[in-house]
């Protein structure tokens, strides 16, 4: 008997959808802050990050000015760290000067459950004590088990447990993309970078997958 074929991923998101989404979150970050003096994105490793990245080159097409950047590395920081194993992953965490009385916008790929975004608070207040915290999320699928909302959302979905958002960066997966699959699929065919054997070793000390996180 032939295996059974996998489902088909569901595309929320493809390149020229997810280039309009960030345009527009970008708009709404600056719109929520009147303009970008002392605002600081502080993305979330890994794609956080690169969403950051862009999203300040996208503010500082249209204001002039870029605001200043930062990356931020939770695992040790989250509630669940025992699941991680003995020696977790830690990936840089930059934090861009003095953040005190900035204005700081913690970006992450999705939110799930929240944790991440709480083991993000903890590690930014061991940095300063900024003017305000808000949160920019590119999907937010529903599912809190923390009470914490984003700000600015690129797209809204609810969804089972039983399915996962994995989201796509050309500057780790060679495209971008954002899409549904079956929780227990393998990671997205989202290009050499996230089907590498750094990344699936990542995601298995971690409990992380490489194109998503189910818990966030």
């Amino acid at each position: 008997m032939p295996p059974a074929s996998q489902p088909q991923p569901t595309i929320l998101l493809d390149a020229r959808a997810m280039d309009r989404t960030l345009r527009r979150m970008a708009d709404e970050i600056v719109e929520l802050h009147a303009g970008t003096e002392d605002l600081v994105l502080v993305g979330i490793q890994r794609r956080g990050v690169q969403l950051a990245e862009r999203l300040a080159r996208l503010i500082a097409e249209r204001e002039g000015e870029a605001p200043r950047r930062g990356a931020l590395d939770i695992t040790l920081y989250r509630d669940d760290l025992q699941t991680v194993g003995p020696r977790p992953v830690v990936g840089p965490t930059d934090i861009p000067g003095d953040i005190d009385n900035a204005r700081v916008v913690i970006v992450d790929d999705v939110l799930y459950t929240g944790r991440t975004v709480r083991a993000a608070l903890d590690e930014l207040a061991d940095f300063g004590r900024p003017a305000r915290i808000g949160l920019a999320v590119l999907v937010d699928r529903g599912g809190r088990e923390l009470p914490i909302h984003a700000d600015v959302v690129g797209k809204r979905v609810d969804l089972g447990r039983d399915q996962r958002v994995d989201v796509m960066v050309a500057e780790l997966d060679g495209r971008d993309a954002v899409v549904v699959v079956p929780k227990t699929a393998p990671p997205s065919d989202a290009g050499h970078a996230a089907g590498s054997p750094r990344t699936r070793k990542l995601a298995s000390r971690t409990g992380r997958s490489a194109p998503g996180e189910a818990s966030a």
